[in-house]
């Protein structure tokens, strides 16, 4: 039923809705007998479900997985997004757990190393995607650990490292020294110990 343009229409003082001047008197009388308004959140309630509107919709809960206290209509909201220990996933791995340890299990997970197959190299779980899309896909020669590479790179500061020729000669005048007074040694020992026996 629509109401004509031209009717003049007045505020319910129960309920602030603008209603027909025609029928004020008589949406007053049954607005104000059986409507109240919520403390809360100034929805018009059936009085009889006054209780029950607080109860299902503005009284505290406890989350049952932090037992933070909350209205109970953010309750919804605040286990699928805020709540600590609500479940998620790894980015990585894919295991469950409370979201609260999340960072420092990525910080973990997000280490691990897996062969990309187009460069034959080791790539970092967190570096992977950004790896893919600079991938050029030219395989290196070896493939190994990060082991491998940190003893090629210990044998390259070896050779780095190696003594120049003057070093070199001095160190076999040292060694051809003293084989000489070991030998020396033995041979005096020797020719003294004879020398008692005769």
């Amino acid at each position: 039923m629509a109401i004509a343009s031209d009717e003049t229409t007045s505020i319910c003082n129960h309920c602030d809705r603008a209603i027909p001047s025609s029928n004020i008197d008589l949406h007053y009388a049954h607005c104000s007998r059986n409507l109240q308004k919520c403390k809360v959140c100034g929805d018009m309630v059936p009085k009889k479900h006054v209780e029950e509107h607080f109860l299902n919709t503005h009284a505290p809960v406890a989350c049952s997985l932090c037992s933070e206290t909350m209205e109970r209509e953010i309750l919804a909201i605040h286990k699928g997004e805020n709540c600590p220990q609500r479940i998620v996933t790894c980015e990585f791995c894919e295991f469950p757990l409370p979201a609260i340890d999340l960072a420092e299990h990525q910080e973990v997970c997000g280490n691990r190393t897996e062969l990309c197959h187009l460069c034959n190299r080791y790539i970092r779980l967190r570096e992977r995607y950004n790896h893919e899309s600079r991938c050029t896909g030219i395989p290196e020669n070896i493939v190994g650990s990060s082991r491998d590479v940190r003893a090629a790179e210990r044998d390259q500061g070896a050779q780095r490292r190696q003594p120049s020729e003057f070093s070199r000669r001095l160190l076999f005048t040292i060694a051809i020294t003293g084989i000489a007074v070991i030998l020396g040694s033995l041979f005096f020992q020797k020719k003294t110990e004879t020398s008692q026996v005769h």
